[in-house]
């Protein structure tokens, strides 16, 4: 039995593709559909093509050849004889169904395992590490609350960013592509060279200074726009501070954490 795996941008370009190394039509093949394709991130990261297998029908019909046929010369005296011939004829046919059998390649009607989903958001770091030229290494660790994926490799402040910006962005990205097809939400937090636990502690260290300063003058801190994983790490930090409290304000994504004193607590030049 003959079979060959194609690929192209759509679905009908792999097919197309593996038709014509069949010298074949569609009606003669089986065609199993092995890859969607994905315009990947932003149409440049994780772009993957069309992928089916066609395997030749048996038995195979074959094609009369497309060469057209030379031009008849016809006189006109022949011409207008053939139009005054009214001649029945049998109703056109009608165009055949496509009859190619589609076959996904794997069942969408279950939902993605755990495992799947930190399959998917592996290949898809990377995939983003590709595209911008770095050869990443991901491992994976379960936690009480979902995974967390450490990456490693060399030049990773490109992909951290300035203060895990740019880490912030790619683990929301990978949070939605990999639980698409999850019925229950599966949180993946990505770490690099450890910055998550360096970013806690700065945070921790920024938290004590801001609520001495607010005991100080007794005047509230306002801190600049922070990720909801940031400022949890502010308010866990003074959520028993004896003398300060914590809340947040705005809209995402500039919403802040508002440092200000507990009611009845006295300044350090009051007590003075």
């Amino acid at each position: 039995m003959t079979t060959v795996i194609a690929s192209g941008k759509t679905i009908d370009d792999a097919i197309s593709e593996g038709l014509a190394r069949l010298n074949t039509t569609k009606e003669y093949v089986d065609v199993t559909i092995l890859q969607a394709p994905s315009k990947g991130f932003l149409g440049l990261i994780g772009v993957k093509q069309a992928q089916v297998k066609l395997t030749l029908l048996e038995p195979q019909v074959s094609i009369p050849s497309s060469k057209p046929k030379p031009a008849t010369t016809v006189s006109p005296r022949e011409q207008r004889a053939t139009e005054s011939t009214v001649t029945k004829t049998a109703p056109p046919a009608t165009p055949q169904e496509d009859t190619a059998v589609v076959k996904p390649a794997a069942s969408t009607d279950r939902p993605a395992s755990p495992e799947e989903v930190c399959a998917e958001a592996m290949q898809l770091v990377r995939d983003v590490g590709t595209s911008i030229g770095l050869e990443l290494q991901v491992d994976v660790k379960r936690n009480r609350d979902g995974y967390v994926m450490s990456i490693s490799g060399s030049d990773l402040g490109l992909l951290i960013g300035r203060r895990g910006q740019t880490l912030d962005a790619l683990q929301y990205l990978v949070n939605i592509v990999a639980n698409r097809y999850s019925d229950k939400f599966i949180r993946i937090v990505l770490d690099a060279e450890n910055f998550r636990d360096r970013r806690r502690k700065t945070l921790e260290e920024l938290a004590d200074r801001l609520a001495n300063k607010v005991v100080r003058s007794g005047r509230e801190v306002v801190l600049e726009p922070m990720s909801s994983q940031e400022r949890k790490v502010i308010h866990a930090r003074l959520q028993n501070h004896n003398r300060v409290k914590t809340a947040s304000k705005g809209e995402e994504p500039n919403r802040r954490v508002v440092i200000a004193l507990r009611s009845g607590s006295a300044t350090g030049s009051e007590r003075n």
